[in-house]
């Protein structure tokens, strides 16, 4: 190559060899540099289920050393079945939500008042079954549509929208429901489809609710939209980067009212399974539901800034926080201590999630 060439800005071959050769080297010392833990952290990042099945391992091994023929009887296991039935329900709407950087405060009640919309209307007004229990559906999809509408049009943030609507729909609830209690025997005679989730079907010595079965259909429908379809996938994008979204042309709006919308519908389901485990409709039943819901979404493994998670992880978080609360039950301790233990896995769930997302960066 000649001198005038070389002035001219181009940089002689013998330098660009040296200069990839270089670059190469420099590429190669970088990668033996990652440490085991960075390499877990990636590892991480790509199969972010991988914790909760681990800590889900651990709670049996734990259930197992305090009390061995108890912890792995069939009841047992029935009854951490049943006790996590309207969790895992709840915890899919509320998946949907989180995944999208978002959350909902009010899903619980919302399940509260959709049973109660009918159970007084089927038991109380005399309305056909077959008519009051899609009345409750659509209960739940209203309001779950107002936590969307003011979420998109009014740009409120999730948390303070869903936090108003809880106290308005509590307040509504108390209204309509009087407080009364609608007992097992009034529901039998006249709205017996509102506890047929409450059936059980016997498997070897186990004894299953029909409410697990829906548990798992719901779980295994939404973890096919979410994966296999399109809108799953506008889903992830926009709790991932909601202005990376629009400007794919997806409607993140839409997305948005959308998924608020399905988990009022899930929800009021939810309310279906609750009618069943409790046996009776109770203004107060499943006061906690919220938060329970919320618990198994982040100890399953999806984060609370969006994008990332699954349902398979939100399933795997409602068997944990049961195997941990019949462990620490078996071991005879207090229920306090349940609760202890079910708040310190919430934390180190949040703090293993940011040191995961960190990889990104």
């Amino acid at each position: 190559m000649s001198e005038a060439s070389s002035a001219g800005g181009r940089v002689p071959q013998e330098f660009e060899h040296a200069l990839v050769g270089a670059n190469a080297a420099v590429a190669t010392f970088e990668e033996e540099q990652i440490t085991v833990l960075q390499r877990l952290q990636r590892f991480l990042h790509v199969y972010p289920t991988t914790v909760p099945f681990v800590v889900l391992v651990l709670g049996l091994l734990l259930g197992v050393a305090v009390n061995p023929s108890r912890f792995t009887a069939a009841s047992n296991f029935s009854t951490i079945l049943t006790q996590v039935m309207v969790t895992g329900i709840l915890g899919v709407g509320q998946t949907l939500v989180i995944l999208t950087a978002g959350i909902d405060l009010s899903i619980g009640l919302i399940m509260v008042i959709s049973s109660v919309v009918m159970g007084r209307l089927a038991v109380f007004d005399g309305v056909p079954t077959i008519v009051a229990f899609p009345i409750g559906i659509i209960c739940g999809a209203a309001f779950g549509g107002l936590n969307g509408v003011l979420v998109t049009r009014m740009r409120m943030p999730p948390f303070i929208v869903t936090l108003g609507t809880l106290s308005i729909i509590g307040a509504l609830n108390t209204f309509y429901s009087q407080s009364e209690t609608i007992g097992m025997q009034d529901i039998e005679d006249k709205a017996y489809f509102l506890q047929i989730m409450g059936n059980q079907l016997e498997i070897g010595t186990a004894r299953v609710m029909w409410g697990t079965f829906l548990m798992l259909l719901i779980a295994a429908i939404f973890w096919y939209v979410l994966n296999r379809t399109a809108y799953g996938r506008h889903v992830y994008a926009t709790g991932d980067d909601p202005e990376s979204a629009r400007l794919a042309g997806i409607n993140t709006d839409r997305i948005l009212f959308s998924v608020y919308t399905l988990a009022g519908v899930i929800a009021a389901i939810a309310g279906w399974a609750l009618i069943g485990r409790v046996g009776a409709i109770s203004p107060t039943a499943g006061e906690n539901a919220n938060l329970d819901s919320i618990t198994a979404v982040v100890i399953g493994g999806t984060s609370l800034f969006g994008g990332r998670g699954s349902i398979v992880g939100t399933m795997v978080g409602a068997l944990i926080v049961g195997v941990f609360r019949s462990a620490v039950s078996l071991a005879g301790l207090d229920v306090l201590w349940q609760e202890f233990a079910i708040g310190v896995l919430i934390i180190v769930a949040v703090a293993l999630d940011q040191w995961i997302r960190r990889v990104s960066k």
